[in-house]
């Protein structure tokens, strides 16, 4: 029998493209090698949004390679100074880097989706290979790539009129990474047209070899031409109202000179609405901040004209859902620092942007209600409209309550609303985090349930049993859902909260009752996890304070981990902040929050960040075999053996 040995030698350092290889899902989708181009083609974009590059050609070739060709200023060819080899190949080799990361006046690029500088360094490691074409300072560069390595250095090939300028990048994904071997061309169309809506002057093409055609994409009129577009089968109750607004030098908002938002949104009464966001030409398919930021600017315009012209009925409590819920839009921000979620970007995540996008947005709609009373007036009617039936769902959801016998209980300190698809419970670990959770939270639709010490093991405990723990016993009331099985029926229509959030402390503790909770829920509750009712909060283990310097104010910035301290630190260090000028502190629990920012890192719809617990019914018995290796009383010693084969992929909380 092998022995599992576990020291020195266990520990692995990763070097160069070894990390994207070895855990590809951190970098990119694995769906599909789309995501790949894409990061090419962003690069090209950010070109354009600098105001170098004037066209972007793509072209989809029949033996399943993609290049993506743009005539900004190509590459820099010359080699790094700390590198020693070209900085062409430093772009596709090294991670971090890149020329994206100095966002001062004389900066390479002032704004840029690009923001870790792994984009194409992850296209060069998940590719059979990829060749590179530069045209600058008079030569014309080549460079092929096999497996993520050079083949051979940089070399001149030709030469080229000085004042042309481009780079090719001609990419061959390896499809053992991924699901399906070839690039959805939908996909990528659909992304090339929005680019050309959201780059005014610039020509966006792709040309497919095996049909020998080609797409072009120009839209003159920007937003608003893209929006009628995407509409012109619906009817609108209202003309499109479309602007922009960025911040200007010498303002004392707290932004950056240039950022700020364009904007193309309108009504309609029925049918789907269209909504797109973008943050530096990066589509965000999950939204995030900037679209909470339109969100709050359209509601506090909206609200704010019907006060002004007395049209709120009696009794009407109108919500930013009530505005906001009939919408239609695409927005396009600019902003200096972005912060994603994830290496795929799919969602914004930067606090800041939802003050920026609301501050852009207030002023210029109220303005335009107010000259266009007749369309603030429909605007009004389907915003009441949505109120009044927002309300009645609520009172219908109330009646079927009142038929419980079942008493809430003490500790639970229920929200005001009785809106079931809105509300939302906390279960918080321990007294002290539940009272500045019950501070902080937004009494309309929060409520929180404090937990005394660590939750019941209820892996093994009968259905019967339950509820003689108090802790187990008001989470089932506090829901309104009783134990149940994997294959009972079960009417989610009683459930009294649209989601659950489990609140623990971000260490060894807080995550052992976390896994205690969700043993609770996939065992006697499964129906609701598998219903994605079920989410676990993810508040910061670390706050950074940064004083204020030049024109930007003091700062709070917030870490997840050690991971994201270090990648904020880093950021800091390319912002030219002196070294020592902030200052680091770590929370030992939520207790130890304030109600302010437990309310803006952990609680607030808009800028919190979670995780959603998936369910997969086919997949019950694999996970219920997982769950009693480590929940199970009686398997001690699997478990021993599990941890200790497993022991070196585990980062340790000292």
């Amino acid at each position: 029998m092998t022995k599992n040995v576990y020291d020195e030698s266990s520990f692995k350092v990763l070097r160069g493209l070894d990390p994207v290889r070895q855990r590809p899902g951190m970098y990119t989708n694995l769906e599909s090698p789309t995501h790949l181009i894409a990061e090419v083609v962003d690069n090209a974009c950010d070109e354009a949004l600098a105001g170098f590059a004037k066209s972007i050609f793509v072209t989809a070739h029949e033996d399943g390679s993609i290049s993506v060709l743009d005539d900004g200023r190509g590459i820099p060819v010359g080699l790094h100074p700390e590198e020693g080899v070209s900085v062409v190949e430093v772009a596709f080799t090294v991670l971090h880097s890149g020329g994206k990361f100095d966002k001062e006046s004389d900066g390479a690029y002032k704004f840029s989706g690009g923001l870790h500088g792994v984009g194409v360094a992850v296209t060069n490691a998940l590719s059979h290979k990829v060749e590179v074409t530069v045209c600058r300072d008079g030569g014309e560069y080549f460079i092929r790539f096999l497996d993520g390595v050079a083949e051979q250095p940089l070399v001149q090939i030709g030469t080229a009129p000085k004042k042309r300028t481009s780079t090719l990048v001609r990419a061959w994904p390896n499809a053992k990474y991924f699901d399906t071997p070839n690039v959805v061309m939908a996909q990528l169309e659909r992304s090339l047209r929005s680019k050309a809506v959201l780059l005014p002057g610039v020509n966006v093409s792709l040309y497919t070899e095996k049909t020998q055609q080609t797409q072009t994409w120009s839209y003159p009129d920007g937003l608003r031409g893209y929006l009628t577009q995407a509409l012109s089968e619906q009817e609108l109750a209202v003309p499109i109202f479309d602007g922009e607004k960025f911040v200007q030098k010498g303002s004392d908002s707290g932004y950056a000179p240039g950022e700020g938002a364009a904007w193309a949104f309108t009504w309609s009464e029925e049918g789907p609405v269209i909504r797109e966001s973008y943050v530096n030409l990066i589509p965000t398919l999950n939204g995030g901040t900037h679209d909470s930021g339109l969100r709050d600017g359209i509601y506090a315009a909206v609200k704010s004209f019907i006060e002004m012209h007395g049209l709120t009925p009696k009794g009407v409590k109108l919500v930013s859902d009530d505005a906001f819920s009939r919408v239609s839009f695409v927005l396009s921000a600019k902003v200096l620092d972005p912060q994603f979620q994830g290496q795929t970007k799919d969602k914004l995540v930067s606090c800041d942007a939802l003050k920026l996008v609301s501050l852009m947005i207030t002023d210029p709609l109220l303005l335009w209600l107010n000259e266009h009373v007749e369309y603030g007036k429909k605007i009004a009617e389907i915003t009441i409209r949505q109120a009044q039936s927002r309300m009645r769902s609520a009172q219908k959801v109330e009646k079927k309550k009142g038929s419980s016998v079942a008493v809430l209980p003490g500790k639970l300190t229920d929200c005001a609303s009785s809106d079931a698809t809105r509300n939302e419970l906390f279960l918080v670990e321990g007294d002290s985090a539940g009272g500045s959770a019950k501070q902080g939270r937004n009494k309309e639709f929060q409520a929180i349930l404090p937990l005394r010490g660590k939750v019941l093991n209820t892996f093994e405990v009968d259905r019967d049993r339950l509820f003689a723990n108090a802790e187990v016993h008001d989470i089932a009331v506090a829901i309104g859902i009783d134990p149940h099985g994997v294959d009972d029926v079960v009417d989610m229509g009683a459930m009294r909260y649209s989601s659950v959030y489990i609140m623990a402390d971000a260490d060894v503790d807080g995550s052992h009752i976390s896994t205690l909770l969700l043993t609770l829920f996939f065992r006697h509750f499964p129906k609701v996890v598998e219903a994605g009712r079920i989410f676990v909060a993810q508040p910061p283990l670390f706050r950074v304070d940064v004083p204020a310097v030049g024109k930007k104010p003091l700062r709070k910035i917030y870490a997840l981990n050690a991971a994201e301290l270090t990648a904020i630190e880093d950021r800091l260090r390319t912002e030219k902040i002196r070294e020592g000028a902030w200052s680091v502190s770590r929370f030992k629990g939520l207790g130890e929050m304030n109600a302010i920012q437990l309310w803006e890192t952990t609680m607030n719809p808009d800028t919190r960040r979670a995780l959603r617990v998936e369910f997969d019914v086919h997949t019950h018995q694999e996970t219920h075999q997982m769950m009693n290796m480590l929940m199970g009383k009686q398997e001690s010693s699997t478990r021993r053996a599990w941890l200790e084969f497993h022991g070196n992929e585990v980062n340790g909380d000292v």
